[in-house]
């Protein structure tokens, strides 16, 4: 997987590409830790993405609870089909503000 990581002032984009899975989490993990505490917009945008397992969204609801604890909003932008499937299986479409 590859992780493109932007920062414009205090908003993060996370660009994703491959797969987020049990072996790839744990990088996302890693390349998010000590990024989050000033951003006040986190942005996903998952257009790369193929595919995205449980310890992917697990990553993603981590995030997301660590912006909602410095009052920040986080986005989800451009789900493939596959991935916007899984997100809808899971009832995380309903759990995320996707764009």
């Amino acid at each position: 997987m590859k992780i493109n990581i932007k920062r414009n002032g205090n908003e993060l984009t996370v660009e994703l590409e491959g797969r987020l899975d049990t072996l790839t989490s744990p990088d996302l993990e890693d390349e998010l830790e000590d990024k989050l505490d000033d951003i006040e917009m986190l942005i996903f945008d998952l257009g790369g993405l193929e595919y995205i397992s449980s310890a992917g969204l697990r990553v993603l609801v981590g995030a997301a609870q660590a912006i909602d604890e410095h009052d920040g909003d986080m986005v989800i932008r451009n789900l493939s089909v596959p991935v916007r499937d899984v997100f809808d299986v899971t009832g995380f479409s309903d759990a995320f503000d996707i764009e």
